[in-house]
């Protein structure tokens, strides 16, 4: 994993752009993720105070062309990105890929 970059965009939001592999970790079902860098994911959890709801943080990601609404969860000290099945099909990545990740979290929201 490179370094992140972080800035807060004029709209207010946060953001953290990081290259990660996608992953598989099986729940219930098999899911592909994005992990955050353990850094990354203790920035994130102090900047989005107010907005998390059952460790959870509602985001806003960019990979490649797509962009789509998803709920960061925590899994052993990192945050875990979701890569839905049509972000997957319409980027053409599939698990071991290595993906360049933006995250947005919107801290005007908390105030």
């Amino acid at each position: 994993m490179k370094h992140s970059i972080v800035r807060v965009s004029d709209d207010g939001c946060m953001e953290w752009t990081f290259t990660g592999e996608v992953i598989e970790w099986r729940g219930p079902a098999p899911y592909l993720f994005v992990a955050m860098s353990s850094e990354d994911s203790e920035d994130l959890k102090e900047q989005a105070r107010g907005l998390i709801y059952w460790g959870q943080v509602p985001v806003r990601v960019t990979i490649g062309d797509t962009e789509f609404s998803t709920a960061l969860f925590p899994k052993d000290g990192r945050y875990l990105v979701p890569v839905r099945v049509a972000v997957q099909r319409a980027e053409a990545i599939g698990e071991g890929a290595m993906v360049e990740v933006v995250v947005r979290v919107n801290v005007a929201r908390r105030k």
